[in-house]
């Protein structure tokens, strides 16, 4: 990594071909320098697998602290964390594979215990010495021609220093830009307030909410207004499936990733997962909600159900208009409210790259396995996902995948391969999930973690046949063969 104004241009000695190519064919990977934007979850998680290995890491964060949206206030401002939030996994599921949450914390760790366990494993890894804290990225530009120089790219902070590296990481999370609805924004002539500013119930005491949503922040809101308002209403546009946090004395997630087996058909798997739900909580459409249809997000809670049923949270199927502060719903009824408090979810949002770098369409971005940019060696974005499992494992797999690219173990399929790969996605979401801006980043994560090893094992060939071809050629193999002794290198 370079500290400087003056962009130095690394030419191949010959072209290198499709933005595919194995980054280490010209400089070797130990002499790069990797930039990381973020210190939250996954931002360490990736630092910490770079830097086992001995590769050069910077991480900028925007604030001074370590764990992103799992710091409560945080100086960052990009965290939607409210004061009684829980992860939604329990711990067991929810901690990194090497580094284990405290016999202390409880069994669903809230955001403090997330904040603590975040800041100890980036201590623990030697993460925190790399974090350059209070610098915020404004612009991330390439300084190269794909396909003909090694990648370089250039990173602006807010204090207008450049600096210069072979590979930039992203990881700053997809949950920071509220998405507005015009319709509840523009149109309700009360106090108007998206999830992300939520923080505690004490302001709306004796007032009349309308809580627009049915995702896990919208039934935590409502659990959580419900019993200090005058009146909550939860208005459930589409079918949901709540799940109780506990079942039997064991969390849910316990029991539901047992049966994420390959032997257990996928319909099987979806059936026992639902008849575990209606055992504990009856029927959806029995308080009020609409089926649920296609496939969704997982929501869960441990109190909503009893909210509505002792009628703390009454719920509405659908908003037909809004008239002032009145609000008319489908069934024919209409209410005055106070308060419209918008749990409509976020918009992917990547303000320090050009949109031609990495476009944003209809709240996706393409990339190939949820990582790559296809046209741009040396960026890669991680954790731009809903999962069906705790993030941070999610976390662990596309670090450890891209580790592998970034060492030059594994070469990228070509243009067109990538496109494909990416397009069948879309096409699967389009058939299977219901038609909502989370859901196009949306994997099953058993499914996403064979897609990941596979396309890993297939890199590893393509650089073997690379090798084989610089051997009969005369070449060495490229300089990507050379690596530290102490070295260990291994992605699955």
């Amino acid at each position: 990594m370079s500290e400087t104004t003056t962009i130095e241009r690394a030419e191949a000695p010959e072209s290198l071909g499709d933005s595919g190519w194995a980054l280490s064919r010209v400089k070797d990977p130990y002499e790069k320098s990797i930039a990381i934007i973020g210190a939250g979850a996954s931002g360490i998680c990736l630092a910490k697998y770079l830097l086992e290995v001995g590769l050069e890491v910077t991480v900028f964060e925007i604030g001074t602290k370590i764990g992103g949206m799992w710091v409560y206030e945080n100086d960052s401002g990009r965290s939607s964390a409210y004061k009684t939030l829980h992860i939604n996994t329990a711990k067991n599921l929810t901690n990194y594979s090497d580094f284990k949450f405290k016999d202390t914390v409880q069994r669903f760790p809230s955001h403090w215990d997330m904040h603590g366990y975040l800041d100890a494993y980036a201590e623990h890894f030697g993460v925190k010495g790399r974090i350059r804290f209070r610098s915020e990225v404004t612009s991330v530009k390439p300084s190269f021609a794909p396909g003909r120089e090694e990648p370089r790219w250039e990173i602006e902070t807010v204090d207008g220093r450049n600096w210069v590296f072979d590979t930039v990481c992203v990881a700053t999370g997809h949950l920071t830009k509220p998405l507005h609805v015009p319709e509840f924004q523009n149109g309700f002539k009360g106090e108007y307030m998206h999830s992300h500013y939520y923080r505690t119930p004490e302001a709306f005491k004796g007032k009349r909410i309308c809580v627009v949503g049915v995702g896990n922040s919208a039934v935590d809101i409502a659990s959580d207004m419900c019993v200090i308002t005058e009146r909550c209403v939860m208005v459930a546009r589409s079918g949901v499936m709540i799940a109780p946090k506990l079942i039997f004395g064991f969390p849910v997630t316990d029991i539901s990733m047992r049966l994420y087996k390959l032997w257990i058909p996928d319909r099987l798997r979806r059936k026992i997962i639902a008849f575990m739900v209606r055992l504990v909580h009856g029927d959806m459409e029995d308080y009020g909600f609409k089926p649920l249809t296609r496939r969704a997000h997982p929501t869960t809670s441990a109190t909503i159900m009893q909210d509505v049923a002792y009628n703390r949270v009454i719920v509405k199927q659908g908003i037909e208009k809004i008239d002032g502060k009145t609000i008319h719903f489908v069934d024919g009824s209409s209410e005055e409210f106070d308060v419209l408090m918008a749990c409509t979810g976020y918009l992917i949002d990547l303000p320090f790259l050009s949109p031609d770098l990495v476009p944003i369409v209809d709240n996706n971005v393409e990339l190939y396995k949820r990582i790559v940019p296809v046209d741009w060696p040396g960026l890669f974005l991680i954790g731009m996902i809903m999962s069906t499992t705790a993030l941070n494992w999610n976390y662990e797999e596309q670090s450890r995948w891209i580790r592998e690219f970034i060492l030059g173990n594994a070469v990228l399929p070509t243009r067109d391969e990538m496109l494909r790969d990416i397009e069948e996605k879309k096409a699967f979401i389009k058939k299977y999930y219901k038609e909502s801006p989370r859901h196009h980043i949306e994997e099953e994560h058993m499914y996403y973690f064979m897609e990941l090893h596979k396309s890993l094992r297939q890199g590893r060939w393509r650089r073997f046949r690379q090798r084989v071809r610089d051997w009969f050629g005369g070449g060495s193999g490229g300089p990507g063969s050379r690596r530290p002794a102490d070295a260990h290198v291994g992605a699955e």
